[in-house]
């Protein structure tokens, strides 16, 4: 009798997983409609603005509204472009973000939590130049369509904030004239696997 039990019980356990497994649906980035941007005060007199030409985003979820989503996100560092040359390098340098020590900005959600109608909070932990620290985005699902890729799409502006001074990254505002505070913003469609 207790290995009936015990066969019933693994059954069971065995059902659920494969239950669960088979609802999950992973969704990956449309690379050709999908930006991840970034914008800093010079001086305090005017915005520098820069996007990471390579990054990705990968999401997995069972519900529809997102609710359930684990997202992870990461861009490579050697693709910042700022449209002057000697300014990404200098970026890419030990100067700044040190391309060749730290090659990739990660990050990974902890919670995708609804705020009202189509706008969310993600909440989650970000690893730059060695250094993770907990942040939040602001998220706007922008709605579905079937694309020319035939795949259902879903469609994000996602907007944040990021103090560059938390994760040692350049001098002093007062020394270099690059504020601290990093505006980053990026406009993401994603289609089903």
């Amino acid at each position: 009798m207790k290995t009936i039990n015990k066969r019933m019980a693994l059954l069971v356990t065995a059902l659920i997983i494969s239950v669960t497994s088979f609802g999950q649906t992973k969704w990956t980035t449309d690379k050709n409609h999908a930006q991840l941007h970034f914008s800093v005060m010079h001086f305090g007199i005017s915005h520098i603005e820069g996007i990471f030409k390579t990054f990705e985003v990968g999401l997995i979820s069972e519900k529809k509204d997102f609710t359930d989503a684990q997202i992870k996100m990461t861009a490579d560092v050697k693709s910042i472009n700022t449209q002057v040359e000697m300014r990404d390098h200098d970026l890419k340098s030990n100067n700044w973000f040190n391309a060749e020590k730290f090659p990739a900005l990660v990050f990974k959600s902890k919670s995708f939590s609804k705020v009202n109608g189509n706008n969310y909070k993600l909440s989650g932990n970000i690893t730059m130049h060695g250094i993770t620290k907990p942040i939040s985005f602001n998220v706007v699902f922008n709605g579905w369509a079937v694309t020319m890729s035939k795949k259902q799409t879903a469609g994000f502006t996602i907007t944040g904030k990021i103090k560059r001074s938390d994760f040692n990254i350049g001098d002093t505002p007062i020394k270099s004239g690059v504020g601290d505070l990093i505006e980053v913003w990026a406009n993401v469609e994603i289609g089903k696997n």
